[in-house]
């Protein structure tokens, strides 16, 4: 199941608008975060896909969301990708999310807020980070135009995932192996504001990958004798 999560939207059109883009590709679990007040505007734009607006839930924070739905994967989205030195915005695009997404539980599709996109902290939430790329004299899109082209790219490859026989790591197992190298860490007396970027780093790598439930094992087992093997 795909939850499509609007953070601390502004504008009240622009929930009507998600909602009709995600009717168009078949989408219906609309979440806001702290939202804007909801008027007629939201109803009007949102046109055959009221029902929606009408379904939604509400939640006054992202971490009551992700905890109280037991969300399995976290995808944000961002207008400003990073680069090499700013790992929480290093991103992926919608075509190399839709190709590999093959996760069976609940997925979190993270939209920020009108103005300022998601912060820092609320993509190091995320297991991975989708952008769109655009041309440099107007780069970034309208969040229900970006919305439209991600909900497009997964659409179009919906009949390859799940991946038949995959067991997919679960929430625990991914994160009991990202613990696991945060004990590696610890013993290697790393820095913490650079145990903070390798930890991020490494689950980011987790994330793109798509790992199954054997492999995040296989893993943390390596891991544990890593970590046992360093005085």
């Amino acid at each position: 199941m795909i939850y499509v999560v609007f953070v601390e939207p502004e504008t009240p059109g622009n929930i009507g608008f998600l909602a009709r883009t995600m009717k168009n590709f078949g989408l219906s679990q609309l979440v806001l975060i702290n939202p804007c007040e909801l008027e007629h505007e939201t109803y009007y734009q949102s046109m055959h896909a009221r029902e929606i607006i009408y379904n939604r839930q509400e939640y006054d924070s992202l971490p009551e969301f992700l905890k109280t739905e037991g969300i399995d994967y976290v995808v944000g989205t961002t207008g400003t990708a990073g680069g090499s030195y700013n790992i929480p915005r290093i991103a992926i695009t919608p075509e190399n999310l839709s190709q590999s997404l093959n996760v069976k539980g609940h997925i979190a599709l993270l939209f920020g807020r009108e103005g300022d996109g998601l912060t820092n902290q609320e993509l190091e939430m995320c297991d991975v980070v989708v952008s769109i790329p655009t041309h440099e004299s107007y780069p970034i899109l309208n969040i229900t135009h970006a919305a439209a082209i991600i909900f497009y790219e997964l659409f179009k490859n919906e009949k390859q995932y799940p991946v038949e026989d995959l067991d997919e790591a679960s929430l625990e197992e991914k994160q009991g192996l990202i613990d696991y190298v945060d004990d590696v860490l610890d013993k290697l007396d790393y820095p913490p504001h650079k145990k903070k970027n390798a930890s991020l780093a490494f689950k980011r790598m987790v994330g793109r990958a798509f790992i199954s439930g054997r492999e995040a094992h296989t893993l943390k087992g390596m891991f544990r004798r890593i970590r046992d093997r360093i005085n």
